[in-house]
């Protein structure tokens, strides 16, 4: 489930962030861009949108996953809910993304992606008012 959350989400990121990024006529590329007749630009552009989009919901699609069942295997295992368990799941999840940069990248995703769970697990059980 929150895989495809995840590539629902990552999808709707993938295609505001890539609406926001054009090329402007004063680079070679975008020079390149602007001598197109305009259905052209306009099917270009939305290619690249696409394109993008598709590649951010299956990034987003894989950290979800990955959390998700790291975390659930660990609360599964422990048999408690508390913040421990986000955190040990976010530092996998962080440890395995930034494996094939070398054992550095995987320490410093190890520690970003579990104290960003520790932060978001920690707001989240707040005693609402």
């Amino acid at each position: 489930m929150s895989g495809g959350a995840g590539f629902v989400l990552g999808g709707a990121f993938g295609l505001f962030m890539s609406s926001m990024s054009y090329d402007t006529p004063l680079s070679a590329q975008g020079q390149q861009m602007a001598d197109l007749p305009m259905r052209e630009q306009l099917r270009r552009g939305f290619k690249d949108m696409g394109v993008r989009s598709y590649s951010s919901a299956k990034n987003f699609a894989l950290v979800g996953t990955i959390f998700a069942g790291t975390e659930c295997c660990i609360e599964g295992y422990r048999a408690k809910n508390d913040l421990k368990n986000g955190i040990a799941a976010g530092c996998i999840t962080g440890g395995i993304l930034g494996a094939k940069a070398g054992p550095q990248a995987a320490g410093i995703g190890c520690v970003g992606f579990a104290a960003f769970s520790a932060a978001i697990d920690y707001y989240m059980r707040l005693p609402s008012d």
